[in-house]
């Protein structure tokens, strides 16, 4: 009578690939069990702030309002993807919260030349100046047009 050996049903390349996998779990979980706010630097204080409303128009432009006059300050037309992008991004946060388009959002202009896009409603911020001079100089244009007064330090 021989004696039956317990045979391996996993080849070593498949125990591998299960134990890369396991660790890549691992590393994920790791990663996003830290709070990545005590991670991000400071922002310096604000120089300028602008309060803004953007409503889409029929002609498919979007009008640039100053949340406090009431005014139209400026619109966006044509392509401008990086524009279209950051607030089309901005509103479905809104929307997937259940949120309105009440609520300002605040460009907002720092000591340290930043330049960055909060939103008020979902506490989003974008620094604009990440996505390199040009794209931050189309957002920085509108304090040129709103001729916005910087803030006061009291």
């Amino acid at each position: 009578m021989s004696v039956i050996q317990g045979k391996d049903f996993l080849s070593p390349v498949a125990k591998i690939l299960i134990a890369a996998l396991i660790v890549i779990i691992l590393l994920l979980t790791f990663i996003n069990s830290r709070d990545l706010n005590k991670i991000r630097e400071p922002d310096a204080s604000p120089v300028k702030v602008l309060q803004l409303r953007f409503e889409d128009r029929p002609d498919g432009s979007i009008a640039v309002i100053d949340y406090k006059t009431g005014k139209q300050i400026d619109a966006v037309q044509g392509e401008a993807g990086f524009v279209r992008g950051t607030l089309r991004g901005l509103a479905q946060e809104r929307i997937r919260r259940g949120l309105d388009s009440g609520p300002p959002f605040e460009l907002i202009y720092r000591a340290d030349g930043r330049l960055t896009l909060s939103d008020t409603a979902t506490g989003r911020l974008v620094d604009l100046e990440s996505f390199g001079p040009t794209n931050a100089g189309t957002f920085f244009k509108l304090f040129n047009a709103s001729n916005a007064v910087a803030v006061s330090k009291s």
